[in-house]
């Protein structure tokens, strides 16, 4: 709470003009470095901020955005927070506009509509930012009914939304590629897939990717089990795979769902690898504690933070415009739960 005088009134906080008399310097020379000003030299900046930190001045951030034209804020909007992809996202994001010197204003929806992303724009103009984030990880978004209101700058995350924003995420068809791959060079005839949501635009990229790599090897192409992203919808999806004596090898959209595949194939008595090799997605750090540890495809979620907050403030600083998704690599990581195919038992 502001500090009171002795007739129990507010007092002041201290000024522009206390740190110039404490720095014994004109209070144009405060203020340039207040706003980060270049044309200080380096023993006046220092006598001027050891003033502000003895005063306890701080710049009034409302007023140096009016005088050049930026908050220093970026805006994040967001759906279904629980998500592991989408708090690895949000965690890089944070990191990447903080060491930019931005602070974030989270914004979540409830609900993927016209009316909330407009809301959440709103709001967002009400607390002054200079850009914004989109990360909503759902069909919806392409919808033509859900419009991106204009007036701000904006990247969008993890979509694959064809709106005239620059968007980053990571290579989601290759990462399933590698996964698919990787169980077909062990020699198993084929490959079965527990994906994601429909909704979901990764798990959708996933899918097909899958597909398509299964079609381009000439193998066939088995029945999709979806689930819902937890571990219980991989458990309760894997009851039904533990129990097809060929399946022999399983790509899953994300590591949890493969933590309830793998305790469905030891329910069911079904050696993992030794009878069915299964490979994640995700490569959360839990991933290499499973049993056994999980091979899984890395998202890179560090990069896609780091990419997206850059592309926004390459927007907000020079209007620069790329159209052309940006792409960060996944990696194969290769543990325990993936071996050669069991071999037929002779015959007679």
């Amino acid at each position: 709470m502001p500090a009171e005088d002795s007739a129990g009134r507010r007092r002041r906080g201290p000024s522009m003009a206390d740190v110039a008399r404490l720095a014994g310097v004109s209070g144009q020379t405060v203020s340039r470095v207040a706003n980060d000003r270049n044309n200080v030299d380096a023993v006046t900046r220092d006598r001027v901020q050891a003033a502000m930190r003895q005063l306890g001045y701080r710049p009034n951030s409302a007023a140096r955005a009016l005088r050049n034209g930026e908050y220093r804020s970026i805006g994040v909007i967001v759906f279904e927070l629980h998500s592991f992809g989408t708090t690895r996202t949000l965690d890089a994001i944070a990191t990447a506009a903080t060491i930019s010197g931005y602070a974030i204003n989270l914004v979540p929806v409830l609900d993927v509509t016209q009316s909330a992303v407009t809301n959440a724009f709103s709001r967002l103009g009400e607390q002054a930012v200079d850009g914004v984030i989109i990360l909503i990880e759902a069909h919806t978004l392409d919808e033509a009914g859900v419009r991106l209101p204009h007036g701000l700058p904006v990247v969008v995350v993890d979509s694959s939304a064809h709106y005239d924003y620059p968007i980053v995420d990571t290579d989601q068809r290759q990462g399933a590629r590698l996964a698919t791959e990787h169980l077909l060079g062990l020699g198993h005839a084929t490959v079965w897939h527990l994906g994601g949501p429909p909704t979901s635009f990764a798990a959708d990229r996933r899918r097909r990717s899958w597909e398509a790599t299964l079609l381009d090897h000439g193998r066939e192409v088995p029945p999709v089990f979806d689930g819902d992203w937890t571990a219980g919808s991989g458990y309760e999806a894997g009851r039904q795979l533990a129990a097809n004596a060929e399946v022999t090898a399983v790509f899953v959209a994300n590591d949890q769902m493969a933590l309830g595949l793998l305790r469905a194939l030891h329910e069911h008595g079904r050696d993992v690898p030794g009878d069915v090799s299964v490979v994640g997605f995700d490569d959360m750090e839990e991933s290499a504690h499973f049993w056994p540890p999980l091979t899984t495809i890395r998202q890179n979620f560090v990069d896609v933070g780091r990419l997206s907050v850059d592309a926004l403030i390459r927007e907000i600083h020079a209007g620069e415009h790329h159209h052309e998704p940006v792409a960060v690599a996944a990696k194969l990581v290769h543990r325990s739960s993936t071996a050669p195919p069991p071999t037929a038992a002779p015959a007679g």
